[in-house]
């Protein structure tokens, strides 16, 4: 184990005060040099005054020393406070938690149990990056139970993800025999080294979004080539709404409303040009393999990230198919996690996949659920993500055609060890698997129509995310029987899980890859009362 899991308090990156609060220095320094370089022309050059100029009065009136030491003085309180906030901020990893304590007026201390942990997120910032600084984000479940390191150094960042994933896992010094030094990464090469340097260190870290690719075996990793991501996002539903949005300013300037024209559209464009830069550099260089500690997904190209996912932490996976995408026969893979619901990072959290062939979906799910590696769950995700009818489904009656006009024949369900599959939609194709060991609740529901059309809603209920899970037409004694099936294979799939140690006592849960990659069976956090992910 490093020195950061001794169980003694540590502080963060020395560069901390300034990652933190580096921006809004930059930006006051950005405004003073701005407003100052007018008047630094009028004095070298002569130049006359320009009209405007918001130092002109201070300027005339003698006063520009004391406006500067009021500047100054500014910025000195304002790197005190921060240098003061990181003094107070520090964090330490016991056995059981980790625990971070934060604050000056008003103190915070937020406690995580490894136990309960649902995965690790280290990202790396542009201007983190710099500094080779990394932050570190513990997700646990719950509602705004994060617990967050910002920053690290690097390497530092990586090797504490692995401790804390080791001690999450169960493992100790005495189940090996000797100390505890499994899985944790090799030493970095020591930045003052004369053969590595400050900047050559700096250009490897900007160029590998992954700090410890050896990890990552190079026939589990699925890479998106740059220009499907771009027609991905052509394709994609944001842009139909962009274009009837546009054609609706045309029409209303072309009958002399010209306002909107003047308004919206300048607004408008450069909106949208944020949104596609920001959705393709975020998901640039994007892979997803299984490590020792998890499935590990990284992704972006100026500011990057990379999330571990500890085995059996998914609760639910969809495979989505917009319109636009049949025709290049692209999917989307989503999932739901606990702790991922209140971050702002939830959509690059839950999005395993962003685009991807039928093959690459099959093998992200073999690394999400290794129970679904085998042919025979294969060809059953196969049929559910492309087939009509039949093909192992059970599907919903022909008289459900009033409610599902147009999908009717592909709503239904199917049944996999450990796990519940759904399909449903015609435009938008949805096929959602829910290992049984997650599932918070099961619902039926019969309204007055499907009362008279003999049809039911069947609801399988997991942690809050995208991921909808629900089929709203079925047959009524069918879905009445698999409701009272569905019940008892989820008590007895919970009562056998004990994926929350999944390094110790020999289990390995569906929902994470697998430590040793053997045999795999289905399960996620332990349900015992309280514990993150069985009652949340």
């Amino acid at each position: 184990m490093t020195a950061l899991t001794d169980g003694e308090w540590h502080r963060l990156h020395p560069a901390t005060p300034l990652l933190r609060g580096g921006i809004i220095l930059v930006a006051i320094l950005g405004f003073v040099l701005a407003n100052f370089r007018e008047r630094l022309v009028d004095w070298v050059f002569g130049a006359p005054d320009l009209p405007g100029d918001p130092l002109q009065t201070a300027y005339e009136r003698g006063q520009i020393g004391i406006l500067s030491l009021v500047v100054v003085g500014g910025l000195v309180l304002g790197i005190v406070i921060f240098y003061a906030s990181w003094r107070t901020h520090s964090f330490r990893v016991g056995d059981d938690v980790v625990e971070v304590r934060s604050g000056i007026l008003f103190r915070t201390h937020r406690r995580a149990r490894l136990d309960r942990i649902q995965g690790i997120a280290i990202s790396r910032p542009l201007f983190a990056r710099l500094f080779g600084a990394a932050k570190l984000d513990i997700s646990v479940a719950g509602q705004d139970a994060k617990v967050q390191l910002a920053y690290l150094r690097g390497g530092d960042a990586d090797r504490l993800r692995q401790d804390v994933l080791m001690l999450a896992s169960g493992v100790r010094a005495t189940d090996a025999g000797g100390p505890a030094t499994a899985g944790v990464a090799p030493e970095a090469p020591s930045e003052s080294s004369a053969s590595a340097g400050i900047v050559g260190q700096r250009v490897r870290e900007l160029l590998a979004p992954e700090r410890d690719p050896d990890l990552a075996p190079p026939e589990s990793v699925v890479s998106i080539h740059p220009l499907r991501l771009i027609a991905s996002l052509v394709l994609s539903s944001f842009t139909v709404g962009l274009l009837v949005v546009g054609a609706f300013i045309i029409v209303t300037s072309l009958l002399g409303r010209r306002e909107f024209f003047l308004i919206l559209i300048l607004p408008g464009v450069l909106g949208a040009l944020g949104y596609y830069a920001n959705r393709f550099t975020k998901s640039l260089r994007y892979s997803i393999a299984a490590t020792p500690d998890g499935v590990r997904i990284g992704y972006g190209l100026l500011s990057t990230s990379n999330d571990t996912l500890p085995p059996g932490r998914i609760h639910a996976i969809e495979v989505s198919q917009p319109l636009l995408w049949r025709p290049a026969g692209w999917w989307m893979i989503r999932i739901n996690r606990a702790g991922a619901a209140g971050e702002g990072s939830a959509q690059a959290s839950t999005t395993m996949l962003p685009v991807g062939t039928v093959e690459q979906v099959r093998k992200v799910l073999g690394l999400l659920l290794p129970g679904f590696a085998n042919d025979e769950t294969r060809d059953l995700v196969l049929a559910g993500m492309t087939a009509r009818s039949g093909s192992g489904f059970t599907d919903a009656p022909a008289r459900a055609w009033p409610l599902r006009p147009f999908s009717w024949w592909r709503t239904g369900f199917a049944e996999a060890p450990g796990a519940v599959l759904l399909r449903s939609g015609f435009v938008w194709r949805h096929l959602s698997v829910i290992p049984l060991a997650r599932v918070q609740s099961l619902r039926i529901s019969q309204g007055p129509v499907r009362r008279v059309l003999g049809l039911v809603e069947l609801g399988v209920h997991t942690v809050s995310g995208p991921v909808r899970a629900s089929i709203d037409v079925a047959d009524g004694a069918v879905g009445a029987a698999a409701f009272e099936r569905w019940t008892h294979e989820v008590v007895l799939a919970e009562d056998a899980d004990r994926s929350h140690r999944w390094a110790s006592g020999g289990a390995a849960p569906v929902g994470g890859a697998h430590p040793g990659g053997g045999p795999q069976t289905h399960g996620g956090a332990h349900p015992e009362p309280g514990v993150a992910g069985s009652n949340a």
